[in-house]
């Protein structure tokens, strides 16, 4: 795979939810900013039930981006709900002719499993097209850049207190944890042997949190893991249930492996980009999660 350059092609597309027309024209101007040409897929500003078109159209969308030898890249516009419904018919034989970086986040999650799983492609963990005023220099340090990031775990992010000191190095696979739990017993069930898992999200109760957790690990997604990185869990609070988030994550994590919580990663603020299906290295002592880039140059 190569990192995107300046003068590349990139498909917008959206593959989950619907997006607005302003939204959209937002993402283009980032992008443009960056160097980078914009198209934006045919179905992308459709609207169907729960998403932004049929499974049909919002399946072409991709394929199309995957298969382009033009687009050199490919920003998801919107998370919400609906790649679980066509990720299995996704055209993997494409995308391995031709890997390219796919961005996104939240049910993107989907699709990150299913590019490392079936075709075995790293992929960008970033915000979504319409919310790259959240990430954009970090997510275009994630696409464009050969470095590796870096990503300080922040005080102010409500799982900070989260964490087992230790160093874990390994391949960080990951992302909404609700996608994740969603995943477990599908083809896309990836192995986490050796691995630092990253889990986020957001709007949900802790008891879901618990349900989640206990899911992966009935699955046995939690079996060998080298380390967990924890991001942000936006808005996780349910005061008629007595315990936090964070109380339910420290008692399913808190075991033998590091932990480190605090992460600016998912839904929050500031929604930091980073490589998934590649080397990580996670410090809990530091309070650092340092990823290896993507993708080489041309």
């Amino acid at each position: 795979m190569e990192r995107l350059r300046v003068g590349d092609l990139v498909a917008l597309i959206a593959p989950s939810g619907a997006i607005g027309a302003g939204e959209v024209a937002a993402a283009i101007r980032v992008v443009e900013g960056w160097g980078l040409k914009a198209r934006v897929g045919r179905h992308a500003l459709g609207r169907h039930s729960f998403h932004s078109g049929t499974d049909a159209e919002r399946l072409a969308d991709l394929n199309e981006a995957l298969r382009d030898p033009e687009a050199r890249g490919i920003l998801c516009l919107r998370g919400g709900y609906g790649l679980q419904r066509i990720v299995d018919d996704v055209d993997f034989g494409a995308a391995r002719a031709d890997p390219k970086p796919v961005m996104g986040y939240s049910d993107i999650t989907a699709l990150h499993l299913a590019l490392w799983c079936q075709a075995g492609i790293p992929s960008v963990h970033g915000p979504t097209a319409g919310h790259l005023s959240r990430g954009a220099g970090e997510a275009r340090r994630a696409l464009m850049s050969g470095e590796p990031i870096e990503v300080a775990a922040d005080p102010a992010e409500s799982t900070f207190p989260v964490r087992v000191d230790g160093v874990a190095e390994g391949v960080l696979v990951g992302g909404n944890l609700t996608i994740l739990a969603a995943t477990a017993g599908t083809r896309h069930q990836p192995d986490l042997r050796g691995a630092i898992l990253l889990i986020e999200d957001v709007n949900e109760a802790p008891y879901r949190i618990d349900r989640s957790l206990v899911q992966l690990r009935r699955a046995g997604w939690l079996d060998g893991l080298a380390g967990v990185a924890i991001g942000q869990f936006t808005r996780c609070v349910d005061e008629s249930y007595p315990r936090t988030a964070e109380e339910v994550l420290a008692e399913h994590l808190g075991g033998r492996i590091p932990v480190l919580g605090g992460l600016p990663i998912g839904h929050g603020v500031r929604q930091t980009a980073v490589g998934l299906g590649v080397r990580a290295v996670l410090d809990a002592g530091a309070g650092t999660l340092v990823v290896a880039p993507i993708a080489g140059g041309r």
